[in-house]
């Protein structure tokens, strides 16, 4: 991996390209991300890019992280991750990462963590049948039987039940990237990106394109 950036989701809006066809995009406000540490394989047994995202008032982080912060000359982040650059030696402490380091037409892979729905019913969450609609049925949106045999006597785990939907690490792969703006460090992706509002979202370059 070479390129990645954290965002936060603005929201949804549509665009018109040359020939006049309409492209729904989402809009991520992408940094700039501060480069907070550099792992080295002889300090740290790995290599990789620390960066921290979206200033935070002092008095909110305690000693261990003001000192963290303080050692690499940067305000305190909201959000600090890790990157594992192939060329994470050329990157030095304190270097910014912008929008600009994807251009129009890149392939992304999009991580954040989904909208929660509460806790739902096998019909909604997993896409389950229903039974009979009639009225004498009695039976329209239960579970149904989950027992197994007196041989293995249990619920086998993984077994698709009511339970809470949503809220979950998700990765979108194989999005587009429609347009950047460098100098106000957005990024319009191609079609929905998993979260809310307000939300974070890393973008990584695609593992499959």
């Amino acid at each position: 991996m070479k390129k990645a950036i954290l965002t936060t989701k603005v929201g949804m809006t549509q665009i018109f390209n040359e020939d006049g066809v309409l492209t729904p995009v989402t809009v991520l406000q992408a940094g700039p991300c501060v480069v907070t540490q550099v792992k080295t394989e002889e300090n740290d047994g790995y290599s990789a890019v620390q960066v921290g995202f979206v200033d935070k008032k002092e008095k909110g982080i305690n000693k261990p992280q003001k000192g963290h912060f303080d050692k690499a000359g940067v305000a305190p982040k909201r959000f600090v991750r890790e990157f594992r650059f192939e060329n994470a030696e050329e990157y030095t402490v304190g270097q910014e990462i912008k929008a600009d380091i994807f251009a129009a037409g890149d392939k992304i892979d999009a991580t954040a963590t989904s909208k929660g729905k509460g806790y739902a019913g096998g019909i909604k969450r997993h896409g389950l049948k229903s039974g009979p609609s009639a009225h004498g049925s009695k039976y329209h949106r239960h579970a149904g039987s989950n027992g197994m045999a007196s041989d293995p006597s249990k619920v086998f785990k993984g077994k698709k039940m009511p339970g809470q939907m949503g809220a979950e690490r998700v990765t979108i792969q194989n999005l587009e990237i429609v347009k950047v703006d460098a100098d106000q460090n957005i990024i319009l992706v191609k079609g929905a990106v998993p979260g809310p509002k307000k939300s974070l979202v890393m973008l990584k370059e695609s593992v499959k394109a």
